[in-house]
């Protein structure tokens, strides 16, 4: 089973000594029948007063760090190793209920989906609606994979992949109406249009695994992506900013109804606002094989 080992360092630089709140690390892997996490080692300078683990609403896997010392940097690193065996790409038959769209999730099933089908974001004039609304046949039943796979492959194809200093992720009616966006962005305006058309989806954040031969965007840093449920498939990963059907080159890390619920750091320094010179993150993610000892 193919091996692979993630190196995660964010370094936050400060004017001078300030004190830390709590901070919320979600960087360990989710495991998975198709993802296992064979070594994890968090290190935090400064050494923090208290840490613990939880996992949240979610299930994912979070460390919450307190700290009782000052310092004019803080740097959070993580080196983890994980087996990676992606799932083969779903395949659904004729019989099955969510062969043809549209299709009805089971009673049973709805009231935990509802969340995660209902549209989160403002479409006062249903321009998403209406884009998503393109992915269906008008003539007759159209087959759900083609919905989700044209969907992620016309996102790949026909927007512009956009490196953005603000913070958070942009409305998807920001991204449609630009046609660019990063790849949070791209997942978000996703998984609101499939909500547009009753289709359960959620997001992912995560890692990219970025072989020598592939021209991935997104590389070098912590990725996104989207999950979407099917009966009697359950969560299948789409990635539409590199056009990834499966979990191939995916290590997920943290899934949420939004992507605010998904920041892998988050926390608070005591101090005035210009106390804060910079940050640095370095990530990479390598085949164990490629290690090499120092």
């Amino acid at each position: 089973m193919p091996r692979l080992t993630i190196h995660h360092k964010t370094e936050y630089r400060y004017a001078h000594p300030v004190a830390f709140g709590e901070h919320r690390i979600m960087l360990r892997p989710r495991d998975g029948h198709d993802l296992r996490v064979l070594s994890g080692d968090l290190r935090i300078e400064p050494e923090p007063m208290r840490l613990r683990w939880i996992h949240d609403v979610f299930g994912n896997s979070v460390a919450i760090a307190t700290f009782d010392e000052r310092s004019d940097r803080l740097v959070v690193t993580w080196t983890a190793t994980v087996e990676h065996n992606p799932a083969e790409a779903f395949a659904l038959t004729p019989d099955e209920p969510a062969y043809f769209y549209p299709f009805l999730y089971d009673a049973e099933e709805f009231p935990d989906l509802r969340q995660f089908i209902t549209p989160q974001y403002s479409d006062p004039n249903g321009e998403l609606a209406d884009w998503a609304r393109k992915f269906l046949d008008v003539e007759s039943p159209t087959p759900t994979f083609n919905i989700l796979s044209q969907m992620t492959h016309g996102i790949r194809d026909a927007f512009s992949y956009r490196k953005r200093h603000e913070h958070g992720t942009q409305h998807p009616l920001d991204t449609l109406q630009t046609g660019s966006g990063t790849c949070r962005d791209y997942a978000l305006l996703m998984i609101e249009a499939l909500r547009q058309l009753g289709i359960a989806a959620r997001f992912v954040s995560g890692y990219l695994f970025v072989p020598a031969d592939e021209g991935y965007l997104g590389g070098g840093s912590t990725h996104a992506w989207v999950q979407v449920y099917l009966p009697s498939a359950g969560w299948i990963e789409f990635d539409p900013t590199n056009g990834i059907v499966g979990t191939r080159d995916l290590v997920r890390v943290a899934v949420a109804r939004d992507p605010r619920q998904a920041i892998p750091l988050h926390g608070t320094y005591l101090g005035p606002a210009d106390a804060f010179i910079g940050m640095e993150v370095n990530i990479r993610v390598v085949a164990a094989e490629d290690v090499v000892e120092a």
